[in-house]
């Protein structure tokens, strides 16, 4: 067979994506607090220290495939069987295994936007190609807009609540009403990633949504919460049909076994993980409140960030704050993500950010 190639090519959808952006580390040598990518700022739990430091002695040996332990330990804490649990390597990872049991090439996904950044890389990975729908003006889903985006070609949705960036979430009267619209044909995958921090009233508990709603899909992490983002553990909530699906088109043993025997740890810690969280949420009021002295217009912060929408300023505000001693998260042209970390940290912040206030740009523009 003659070959009118010169080299490897890649796919055109691989070759298009866009590159994710993580948060910025900082460099050696400086002092500088990290604000950049939505992690606690406390210490490992002692008793995932302790289950690490146990794990780490077989090391040798594959983990268990299917995280058994976890799994049944999950189902016990949602309160549903274990088979319909899925765990899997973070939930960008479980996330990616859904795509890819359900999206063929043609097919559509339909997203808010902005959202998160990994979602229009894993759609057209999947084969997929992603249907970005505005948030409003309060940097919320329109949810009006995503089911009238919804055609013959649409095979899942994406919601994101609490919406990262921009922190507003979902009530769950909203999204019980939205799985009525939508075809049930059309997978809905609610990322609740940073369910842990929401205080608005009616918020969304995806797992309760599951037995009325056969074609929903809920997506968490250990990443947040828990504290566990360095380990790299998250998990789907699915009716036992899509779970099994899901499981068979993950990647065999990926979840490790330090990562399966922290995650359980840290299952078993639900009072210091409630009680970090809730400090959390204190020190992201104390921020938002302080931010709306100093004049800024902010959508609603439910996750453990806040955005400030600064439009074409936020490189600016980035670097600024750098020099200053802290690392925030740009999106260029549209806004700034700001975690919640360390009061020292987050006063600093608050000084950078006391003198940016007339630069703000339109939230529709998030």
């Amino acid at each position: 067979m003659a070959r009118t190639r010169s080299s490897v090519t890649l796919r055109p959808e691989i070759a298009a994506l866009p590159a994710y952006v993580p948060g910025a580390r900082a460099s050696r040598g400086r002092q500088m607090y990290k604000l950049s990518s939505n992690e606690l700022p406390f210490p490992v739990l002692p008793a995932v220290g302790a289950a690490l430091s146990d794990a780490g002695v077989e090391l040798n040996r594959y983990p268990d495939m299917y995280a058994t332990e976890l799994t049944e330990a999950l189902g016990t804490h949602l309160g549903v069987p274990a088979e319909k649990v899925i765990v899997g390597n973070g939930s960008v990872a479980v996330l990616a295994h859904i795509l890819e049991a359900v999206c063929e090439p043609g097919d559509q996904v339909v997203m808010a936007w902005r959202s998160f950044e990994a979602y229009p890389i894993a759609v057209p990975v999947a084969g997929a190609e992603p249907v970005m729908v505005p948030v409003d003006g309060a940097g919320r889903h329109d949810l009006t807009a995503m089911a009238a985006a919804i055609t013959d070609r649409t095979r899942v949705v994406l919601l994101c609540s609490p919406n990262n960036p921009t922190g507003p979430a979902l009530t769950q009267s909203e999204v019980r009403q939205f799985l009525e619209t939508v075809p049930d044909d059309v997978l809905v995958v609610l990322d609740e990633a940073y369910i842990d921090f929401v205080r608005q009233d009616d918020p969304t508990d995806g797992v309760a949504l599951l037995d009325d709603h056969k074609h929903l899909v809920v997506l968490r992490t250990f990443s947040k919460a828990y504290g566990l983002a360095g380990l790299r553990v998250g998990y789907a909530v699915a009716r036992r049909r899509l779970a099994t699906g899901i499981r068979s088109a993950s990647t065999p043993f990926g979840v490790n076994a330090m990562a399966q025997a922290g995650a359980l740890a840290a299952l078993a810690s639900s009072d210091l993980v409630r009680d970090r969280v809730e400090q959390v949420v204190a020190e992201r009021d104390r921020v938002t409140a302080a931010l709306a002295e100093q004049g800024w217009s902010l959508p609603d912060a439910q996750g453990n960030f806040v955005w400030l929408p600064l439009g074409r300023r936020a490189a600016a505000f980035a670097e600024a704050a750098r020099e200053s001693g802290v690392l925030v998260r740009p999106f260029d042209g549209e806004g700034v993500r700001v975690s919640v970390g360390e009061p020292d940290g987050n006063d600093l912040f608050l000084e950078v950010a006391t003198d940016w206030t007339t630069d703000q740009a339109p939230l529709a523009q998030a």
